[in-house]
């Protein structure tokens, strides 16, 4: 159903034309929810009546990340832009309109923003402002179109979505998809820094065990016999395949072979080029 904005949209600079299609929710309907809320993701959403569903998105990273997606009912037809602005609502008189920036629209695309962008139409609710998103309109081009983000109800469930986005974990997939674990010399025990390398593995598949594929291959330095190093890489590396299925993880995903004394890294002349040929290479794939 069609809402028409608020008399302060009239701010807009080029709001001047009478052919105006307006969409948010109003005041006493505006509804923020929270989406996905795990380690790996966060997601607050904002419905639009008539025209989609806004979304914030951020996800597990080295670096603090957020996207904004529109999701559209009706996507465009062409490759356009749009202009985003924060717009005080009428119970701040005197409070003026910024803009936030540019939006690209993409044929047949959502419309979304990148992480600064974001971030700055999340403070601009925050402080009580309605973001709103103009563009030409692409099936008629006698009308242009707001969309606006109605900050009404708003603070809950963004302080909600603001300690999800704290407890997501300081890494993604990516970071862990390719692993080398080290071992201490003939053993199948790891070294500190891969115990904690493991540990990071193991936090994430507590959050994702939607794995397609896991290849495990162990290796060893050429200090004892071909045979028995042989052994000891197939044992290191069953370790890392049972620590897996105990996390979770379907076995007949997880392939594993143990190469022995084959494929080294290093020399073998002495201790500290042998540790780096002790090792299990961990190397994950999904859908």
């Amino acid at each position: 159903m069609k809402k028409y904005l608020l008399s302060f949209i009239c701010l807009l600079p080029m709001l001047a034309s009478a052919n105006l299609r307006e969409y948010n929710a109003s005041v006493e309907n505006s509804e923020w929810m929270l989406g996905e809320q795990t380690r790996l993701m966060c997601e607050l959403k904002h419905p639009i009546p008539g025209y989609g569903v806004a979304s914030f998105v951020t996800e597990a990273s080295k670096q603090l990340n957020l996207e904004f997606v529109l999701d559209m009912l009706r996507l465009p037809n062409k490759y356009d832009s749009a202009t985003v602005y924060s717009v005080p609502p009428r119970w701040m008189p005197g409070a003026l309109q910024k803009t936030i920036g540019t939006m690209s629209l993409r044929k047949q695309y959502d419309g979304d923003l990148p992480s600064e962008s974001a971030w700055e139409m999340l403070t601009e609710l925050e402080k009580g402002y309605w973001p709103t998103i103009h563009y030409q309109d692409w099936s008629n081009r006698y009308d242009s179109v707001a969309v606006a983000l109605n900050a009404s109800n708003f603070d809950n469930s963004y302080f909600a979505f603001s300690e999800c986005v704290a407890n997501l974990l300081p890494y993604s997939f990516e970071d862990i998809a390719y692993t080398v674990l080290t071992y201490k010399k003939s053993s199948v025990e790891l070294t500190n820094y891969s115990k904690r390398r493991l540990d990071m593995i193991g936090d994430y598949l507590k959050e994702d065990i939607e794995l397609e594929l896991v290849l495990l291959d162990g290796y060893s330095d050429s200090y004892g016999g071909s045979w028995n190093n042989e052994q000891l890489s197939i044992r290191r590396a069953n370790e890392i395949r049972d620590y897996f299925a105990s996390q979770g993880v379907d076995t007949t995903r997880i392939e594993v072979t143990g190469h022995g004394e084959k494929r080294h890294i290093s020399p073998n002349d002495n201790e500290l080029s042998r540790a780096k040929n002790r090792r299990v290479i961990i190397q994950l794939a999904k859908l």
